[in-house]
C-alpha cells in the first residue's frame, strides 16, 4: 500500500456546488469532493421538493400516487450524517466499455451508497451497484479489470480521515492486506446492523450480483456475512430490475421481531424503502396464535406429509352428482343429466387446480352444457346468456351440493379434533401414533375459541392455498432458514412461486427439533430444487480465538461441515472464567463496558430473571433484544433463544451448560451454545460455576 500524490479532482460541478479548493494534501482534496458531493445531493433533494404536480395530475388518485412517489424519492435522497457519500475511488486506465456508457479515457469514479450528479448531469458519486463499480469489489492483482488505482477511504462519522491506495499493476501492493478494510470490519458497533457496502468481498459480491431469475442458497457460518449478503442482493436486484420488482414486490423474512428490528435500517441506508419485512408467523397469521405444541406434535405438524393429508381433506368435500340439473328459462326447460355433470366434475378434479378456482369454474361449465343444448335447438345464445344461466338458482344449488365452499381454519380444526375424520384422510400417510400425537386432547367448539399453535397456523395457510392461490412476489429473502420445518418452507415457497429467492442459513445453527438436515431437502420443500448452493467459509466478524473455540462443537452438531476460517488479523479478546456468583458475571459486563462498543450478556432463558435482578441490584442498566443500543445504553441482556442473528462487540456468555440443558435434546442444546458463542465481534468472556460441556473441553 502507498499514499501517492494525487491529481486534482475534476472541476465539472453544479452551479450551486462550491468550487474545488486547491490543496497539496490529497485528503483535503478528497474531503472537498465530499463536501461538493453533499451539496449536489442537497440540490437534487431540493429539486424534488420543489416539484409542483398540480398541473400534471388528472385526478386526486393520480395526485396521491405521484405525491407518495415524490415523498419516497425525497427520503431516498437523504444524506446520512454518520457515513460519507462515498467510501472508495476507482481510476480506470481506459474508458469503460460501451455497455457502461459513462466516462472517458482515464475516468475517475467515486463509489458510494447512491448516485449523485451535478447540475449538468455529470456523476460525482456512482452507485455501488452500477456495472462500472464492480471492479471496486472484484479487481485483483491477477485480474485488475482495467483499474489503475483503487482507493479506500477511512472515516469517522461522516468525515474522511484517511485513505489507502492499491496500484493493481504492482504485485507487491496489490497483494497487501488493506488496513482500512480490516478497521472497517472490526469497527465497534452501537445501534442496528449497518450495511457492509464498503467491505463486500469478491466471493460475496458474486452472490450479491447474481441474476434475478435464479434462486441462491448461501450456507455460511457465523461472521461470514450471509445476512448482509442477502440484504445487499435485494438492494442490487432493485437497482438492476426496479420496474419489474416494483410490480411484483420483495420481502425479507427473518426468524423473529428482534432480528428484523436489528436489520431494518440496512436497506433504507442504501436508499431502498419499499422492501417489506416479516417473520414466517406474520405470513401465516390467519388465526390468533395463543397455544404451543410439545416438540413431538410440532415435528409431525411441520412434516411435509401433512400437505397430503390436507389435500385429501379439501378434495373430499367434492360430492359426485347423482341428480340432473334442470334450468328453467321462460317456457323452456333445459336438463343436464347426472352423468354429464359427473364428467364435468371428474375433468375439473383431474386438472388438479385450486379448489376455489374449480368451484368458480363449475357453474360456467354447467351453463356451457346448457348453451350447447340451446344451440342444437336453433337458438343463438351469447356470453350474457351463459352468465345468466350460471347464476340460475338451480345451478347455484347444484354447485353448493357438489362443490361446497371450504373454510380452511374449520377444516384444520376438524382434522385436529375429530379422530375419525383425521384417520380417514391420514390413512397410509401418518401412523396411528402420529395421529394421536397431533390430535387435541379436548374438543374445541369454534375457530375463535381454539388455542392455535404456530404450527397450526402454517397448516391453515397450506389449506388456504389449496382453496385459493397465494399471491407470489418477485423476490423473497429467507434468513436463518435452517430452523424452518418442511411445512414452513412450503409456506415461504408459495410466496415466490413465480419469483426467485435468496436462502440464507447455517446448518450448524439449527436449533429447532425440525431443523433441516440438508439444503437440498430444504430447497425441495421450498419448491426451488434447482437453486445454486454457495458456501461462505471466510469469517470477517468473529475473532480467530473465539471461532476456534466454538468450532470444537462442530463435529457433534454438524459433522462434515467446514469450520469458519477467520480472516481477521486481530485475534480478539477471549477468556473462559470461573464465576461462583452472579456478582462476578455482572463484574465481567462492567469490565467489557469499559471498552468502546456494544456488550451482550447471553444466558439460558431460565437464567435471565436471575441475571436481570443482579444487574438491577448493581445499578447497571440494560436493554432487551430488539431495543436499540445507544452510546448511553450499550448492554443488552439476551436470552439464548433470541441470540441468533444478533451481534455485539463484546459478549459475556453465562453458564454454557445451562444453555445446553435448557433444550429438549443435547444436539439442539449444543447448537444453541454454538450460536451464543459466536455473537462477539471483538471479545468474549465465558463465565461458569458448573462444569463446562464435555464437547468444549475435548
Amino acid at each position: 500500500m502507498s499514499t501517492p500524490s494525487d491529481s486534482a479532482v475534476p472541476s465539472s460541478t453544479a452551479s450551486t456546488v462550491p468550487s474545488p479548493t486547491p490543496s497539496g494534501d490529497p485528503l483535503v482534496r478528497e474531503q472537498d469532493h465530499l463536501t461538493r458531493s453533499r451539496a449536489a445531493l442537497r440540490s437534487m433533494r431540493e429539486d424534488v421538493q420543489s416539484l409542483d404536480i398540480r398541473d400534471v395530475t388528472a385526478n386526486w388518485v393520480n395526485a396521491e400516487v405521484l405525491s407518495r412517489q415524490i415523498d419516497d424519492r425525497i427520503k431516498a435522497l437523504a444524506d446520512l450524517s454518520h457515513t460519507p457519500l462515498f467510501f472508495g475511488r476507482l481510476d480506470y486506465l481506459h474508458a469503460p466499455g460501451a455497455e457502461q456508457a459513462e466516462g472517458a479515457q482515464g475516468e475517475r469514479f467515486y463509489i458510494g451508497r447512491r448516485h449523485v450528479h451535478d447540475a449538468g448531469g455529470d456523476p460525482m458519486v456512482i452507485d455501488w451497484r452500477a456495472p462500472v463499480s464492480q471492479p471496486f469489489y472484484r479487481a485483483s492483482r491477477k485480474d485488475p479489470m482495467d483499474v489503475a488505482l483503487r482507493r479506500r477511504f477511512g472515516y469517522t462519522g461522516g468525515d474522511l480521515t484517511a485513505y489507502e491506495d492499491e496500484h493493481l499493476s504492482d504485485p507487491a501492493e496489490a497483494a497487501a492486506t488493506s488496513k482500512l478494510l480490516q478497521r472497517e470490519i472490526e469497527r465497534p458497533r452501537v445501534g442496528p446492523m449497518r450495511d457492509i457496502v464498503a467491505t463486500i468481498q469478491p466471493e460475496q459480491d458474486e452472490i450479491v450480483r447474481s441474476g434475478l431469475g435464479g434462486t441462491v442458497c448461501v450456507q455460511g457460518g457465523p461472521g461470514t456475512g450471509k445476512t448482509a449478503v442477502g440484504l445487499h442482493r435485494v438492494a442490487y436486484l432493485l437497482y438492476a430490475h426496479r420496474d419489474r420488482l416494483a410490480r411484483t414486490g420483495t420481502l425479507v423474512i427473518g426468524p423473529n421481531a428482534s432480528f428484523l428490528h436489528y436489520i431494518e435500517q440496512v436497506l433504507p441506508a442504501l436508499g431502498e424503502l419499499e422492501v417489506r419485512q416479516a417473520t414466517v408467523d406474520d405470513l401465516v397469521a390467519h388465526v390468533e396464535v395463543r397455544g404451543t405444541d410439545e416438540a413431538p406434535a410440532a415435528v409431525v405438524k411441520g412434516d411435509a406429509r401433512m400437505a397430503e393429508v390436507l389435500r385429501r381433506a379439501v378434495r373430499a368435500h367434492v360430492t359426485p352428482p347423482t341428480e340432473p340439473v334442470v334450468v328453467v328459462r321462460g317456457s323452456r326447460r333445459w336438463r343436464v343429466p347426472a352423468y354429464e355433470l359427473a364428467d364435468i366434475v371428474r375433468e375439473l378434479l383431474e386438472r388438479d387446480i385450486r379448489y376455489g378456482a374449480a368451484r368458480e369454474a363449475l357453474p360456467q361449465r354447467i351453463a356451457h352444457a346448457v348453451l350447447v343444448q340451446m344451440e342444437r335447438s336453433g337458438e343463438a345464445p351469447d356470453d350474457r346468456v351463459q352468465d345468466a344461466v350460471a347464476r340460475n338458482p338451480a345451478v347455484k344449488a347444484a354447485v353448493k351440493a357438489i362443490w361446497p365452499p371450504v373454510d380452511p381454519a374449520k377444516l384444520v380444526l376438524r382434522l385436529l379434533s375429530d379422530a375419525e375424520y383425521l384417520a380417514v384422510h391420514a390413512a397410509g400417510v401418518l401412523t396411528d401414533e402420529e395421529q394421536e400425537t397431533i390430535r387435541w386432547a379436548k374438543p374445541v367448539r369454534s375457530v375463535k375459541s381454539a388455542k392455535w399453535s404456530a404450527a397450526d397456523a402454517v397448516l391453515i395457510d397450506e389449506a388456504t392455498d389449496l382453496v385459493q392461490r397465494t399471491h407470489s412476489l418477485g423476490h423473497v429473502v429467507l434468513d436463518e432458514a435452517q430452523d424452518l420445518s418442511p411445512m414452513q418452507y412450503r409456506a415461504v415457497g408459495r410466496r415466490c412461486t413465480t419469483g426467485s429467492a435468496t436462502v440464507l442459513g447455517d446448518l450448524a445453527q439449527g436449533t429447532t427439533p425440525w431443523a433441516t438436515r440438508s439444503w437440498e431437502e430444504a430447497l425441495a420443500h421450498l419448491g426451488k430444487p434447482e437453486a445454486v448452493v454457495e458456501e461462505l467459509t471466510a469469517g470477517f466478524r468473529v475473532p480467530t480465538d473465539v471461532i476456534a473455540y466454538a468450532s470444537r462443537l462442530l463435529p457433534h452438531i454438524a459433522p462434515g461441515l467446514a469450520p469458519v476460517a477467520s480472516v481477521r488479523e486481530n485475534p480478539g479478546f477471549f477468556e473462559v472464567r470461573a464465576a461462583s456468583s452472579t456478582g462476578e458475571v455482572v463484574a465481567a459486563c462492567e469490565e467489557l463496558l469499559a471498552h468502546e462498543g456494544s456488550v451482550g450478556l447471553i444466558a439460558a432463558d431460565a437464567r435471565v430473571p436471575v441475571l436481570a435482578a443482579a444487574l438491577a441490584e448493581a445499578g447497571l442498566p440494560y436493554l432487551a433484544p430488539g431495543e436499540e443500543t445507544t452510546l448511553a445504553a450499550r448492554l443488552t441482556l439476551v436470552p439464548a433463544s433470541l441470540a441468533k442473528g444478533l451481534e455485539y462487540d463484546y459478549v459475556v456468555l453465562d453458564e454454557p451448560e445451562a444453555v445446553v440443558s435448557g433444550e429438549p435434546d443435547e444436539r439442539t442444546g449444543l447448537r444453541r451454545l454454538y450460536v451464543a458463542l459466536t455473537r462477539a465481534v471483538s471479545g468474549l468472556i465465558v463465565t461458569h460455576a458448573d462444569a463446562l460441556p464435555a464437547q468444549l473441553t475435548e
